[in-house]
């Protein structure tokens, strides 16, 4: 039985996943927490890390990036395996959860789903093929208007999942508002939208002359994540420090 700790319970994916794994026989959430303890859930819940007295074998954060500083403190203090799954980190985080990993294993992925990560896969095949014959890249991700970080992280990690495959020859373009001129081939446009309670959708788009081939995830529930992360929780559990990502849990 895998016991978890849920870093920001009480977020709507918190909440989702509370309610997975309250139907998972493999696995049990043993305390959450998350500066909003009123709301009442099966398990105890405590405002912050320090004030937690059980013991788990892993922690699935899902809260904010103001939070990770002191969740990585102390998963490394306790060393107990985290499952990152909060975007939007500064490269200062990133250093740290890098720094972390040293030390306990650490599994960071900015989309948790399976179809995501197959697309990952895909789309260093396709880079291969398609750039080289002069097709231009384009990504477009769209989620709901409660999200603050823009573009997503997985808009990112389709981006660079490309250019990893060709060198990291491509340069992200967020905005050309600011200048009036033809696109450069080496350049990659990454645009997000946002609005309603969209999910979240992600196009990427491969346009060349006369032809566009075009690889799109849409995804219709939180659950996608939500199953993710606890599947990234059960493989994480007594793992050896270092980074690990969703394609170690698929592979």
């Amino acid at each position: 039985m895998t016991k978890v700790i849920m870093h920001g319970c009480n977020g709507k994916m918190g909440q989702v996943i509370s309610g997975i794994v309250a139907q998972d026989t493999d696995c049990t959430i043993v305390a959450g927490i998350d500066i909003c303890t009123e709301q009442k859930n099966d398990y105890p819940v405590y405002a912050s890390l320090s004030e937690c007295k059980e013991t788990a074998d892993v922690i699935i954060d899902f809260a904010s990036a103001k939070a990770v500083d002191a969740l990585l403190e102390y998963s490394v203090e306790k060393k107990i395996p985290v499952v990152l799954c909060t975007t939007g980190l500064s490269e200062e985080q990133l250093e740290k959860v890098y720094a972390a990993s040293k030390e306990v294993a650490v599994l960071k992925s900015a989309n948790m789903s399976l179809g995501i990560n197959m697309l990952l896969k895909l789309l260093k095949d396709a880079a291969k093929t398609l750039a080289p014959a002069g097709f231009d890249i384009e990504i477009v991700e769209k989620h709901h208007n409660l999200k603050v970080d823009a573009p997503s992280g997985t808009a990112l990690a389709l981006a660079d999942s490309i250019n990893d495959a060709m060198d990291n020859e491509y340069e992200y373009v967020f905005d050309r508002s600011k200048e009036r001129k033809a696109r450069d081939k080496k350049e990659m446009g990454i645009s997000a939208v946002r609005g309603g309670s969209i999910v979240g959708e992600h196009e990427v788009i491969f346009a060349g002359m006369d032809e566009v081939v075009e690889f799109k995830h849409t995804a219709y529930s939180k659950a996608i994540f939500a199953k993710g992360a606890v599947s990234a929780a059960k493989f994480l559990t007594g793992k050896p420090a270092g980074m690990y990502d969703m394609s170690d849990v698929i592979g």
